[in-house]
């Protein structure tokens, strides 16, 4: 829901960490951008636009301050992320280290 997604977002001391990964999904690799919050880990997938807002100049595309350079960079390019799956809650998550592929 979009009026939510403001609440998510709106307390900027809730977020821990975010970052850009990439999704190893059966045969395909996907480009992902992960929120890690106080209480859950929200994993969005990046998309692009084909078209790029205000022409050939992308630096005067309005950001808020408060997001990261790199995700700040993401949108400029006219790129923007969408929620992949529901929130996973961190009492529920598990960690485990794998060997690179």
């Amino acid at each position: 829901r979009e009026n939510s997604s403001e609440n998510i977002l709106s307390s900027a001391n809730r977020l821990l960490h975010e970052g850009r990964l990439m999704l190893v999904e059966s045969t395909r690799l996907l480009d992902i951008y992960l929120f890690l919050f106080e209480d859950f880990l929200l994993i969005t997938k990046i998309k692009r636009n084909k078209k790029k807002y205000g022409g050939s100049d992308t630096s005067l595309i309005p950001v808020c301050p408060s997001l990261t350079p790199e995700l700040q960079s993401l949108i400029r390019e006219g790129g923007f992320c969408t929620v992949l799956d529901q929130p996973i809650p961190l009492d529920r998550l598990i960690l485990k280290n794998v060997e690179p592929v």
